[in-house]
């Protein structure tokens, strides 16, 4: 006779399985924000399930996604990179052993990870997840990196193309540029800003950038006509766009003859967060980020 789950295990086994058809049917990947939102479109929960937890106030099933995603990392199912999820290869592969065939693989797999790393843990794959002890906590810390990301996703969203404009000057000062040339409002011939690595731009090469502030993904087209602005030998080109890009621009761009370095929305946060240390202060009140530290015990 089958061991009987957990309701914990159930619950854990049934999100997680929910987020990674998710990821598998949105084409490998999407932001952590709408796998849990489609989750709650998709998955009929009890009120155990969707009960808050005193302390943090955080939904139980949220926690249980959060801290089994963990899980699945470990395995090799999932990969979270500045709050996009996305699904790999085992991932898929795993699909088709079910809700709770997934989930015990994936537990399979980051014992393993741990005897291997910790060989002193003790492993209790059947605890429940609580506000309380280390999966409390790791669940907790997952679900405010991801808060962060969709805060900062928010404040940049809320700029005007203008805005935006000058947050891509400001990261490019700070990553030790110079931008002799940023566009006013109005035609700039397409190139919004030019970045120099010296003051009088005698040091090549110089980067020419485009910058699109919209909802939509940046075209093939739209690809190709910055690298028609760019002489091979002395500039190289960078696009940023915070709708993201085209399958077919991202081609274009890795095949071009020409340097075309692709910022989408989510490595522009990283960069930001990476170099926000060294803007000069008047450009880190452009989108101020202050880092919070946490015990951050590994799992």
């Amino acid at each position: 006779m089958a061991k009987e789950i957990s309701r914990s295990r159930a619950l854990a086994a049934k999100v997680i399985f929910a987020a990674l058809q998710i990821l598998s049917k949105r084409g490998g990947q999407a932001p952590g924000r709408e796998v849990t939102s489609e989750i709650e479109k998709q998955v009929t929960f009890d009120a155990w399930a969707i009960a808050t937890y005193k302390k943090t106030g955080y939904i139980r099933w949220h926690s249980m996604l959060h801290f089994y995603s963990i899980y699945c990392i470990k395995a090799g199912f999932l990969v979270k990179n500045k709050g996009v999820w996305y699904i790999t290869p085992e991932g898929e592969k795993a699909l088709k052993l079910g809700e709770i065939g997934l989930l015990n693989a994936a537990i399979a797999e980051y014992k393993i990870w741990r005897i291997k790393n910790q060989p002193t843990a003790i492993i209790d794959d059947e605890q429940d997840i609580s506000e309380e002890g280390q999966q409390g906590q790791e669940a907790t810390i997952s679900e405010i990196e991801q808060l962060a990301i969709e805060g900062f996703q928010k404040q940049i969203n809320s700029k005007n193309p203008y805005e935006f404009q000058d947050l891509v000057a400001a990261l490019l000062r700070g990553m030790g540029y110079y931008t002799p040339f940023v566009a006013p409002k109005g035609k700039d011939g397409g190139i919004d800003v030019i970045a120099y690595r010296d003051p009088l731009g005698t040091v090549t090469p110089h980067i020419k950038v485009q910058i699109k502030h919209r909802d939509t993904s940046a075209t093939v087209q739209e690809i190709r006509q910055l690298q028609g602005l760019l002489h091979k030998d002395s500039e190289v080109g960078m696009f940023v766009s915070s709708g993201g890009f085209t399958s077919d621009a991202k081609s274009a761009a890795r095949s071009s003859h020409v340097h075309v370095e692709l910022i989408d929305l989510d490595r522009f946060i990283a960069l930001w967060q990476e170099f926000y240390p060294k803007l000069a202060d008047e450009d880190k009140v452009l989108l101020p980020i202050m880092p919070i530290y946490f015990y951050a015990p590994t799992i």
